[in-house]
């Protein structure tokens, strides 16, 4: 059964307006080349930070959103890459994401029903102990 529509007109401003939108998202983005290191590590650390915090239950909706395995993986990926990036972003940008780092490690904790040992809890093997 033929479902086509021959009575609507064709849209040959498709293509053109597809053209359009590529050429606007393209001058909207900032090629990866361009972008320092700086910048690309600190804005990772950044979403780590901000999707450990909702699976933490620091957001707006701690009942639905808490999940602490995502929130161990998600903090000890922060740690890692806050070690590892540590040297190469200078001790100013290091400074402000292990002091957010560390607010999230005492936060599991507190939402921990059973906390891990001090030095067992996410992110410590790469930061020691937190208390």
């Amino acid at each position: 059964m033929d479902t086509r529509n021959d009575s609507a007109p064709a849209d040959d401003s498709r293509p053109a307006q597809w053209e359009e939108q590529d050429a606007a998202a393209s001058a909207a983005t900032r090629d990866i080349a361009d972008v320092p290191a700086v910048e690309v590590i600190t804005t990772t650390a950044v979403h780590l930070m901000s999707a450990a915090a909702v699976k933490v239950g620091l957001a707006d909706d701690p009942g639905s959103q808490l999940d602490l395995d995502e929130a161990r993986k998600l903090i000890n990926a922060l740690a890692g890459l806050i070690t590892a990036g540590a040297p190469e972003i200078s001790d100013m940008h290091a400074r402000s994401l292990r002091d957010g780092l560390r607010s999230l490690q005492l936060a599991f904790r507190e939402a921990s029903v059973i906390p891990d040992p001090i030095g067992k809890g996410p992110g410590e093997k790469y930061t020691g102990p937190v208390t």
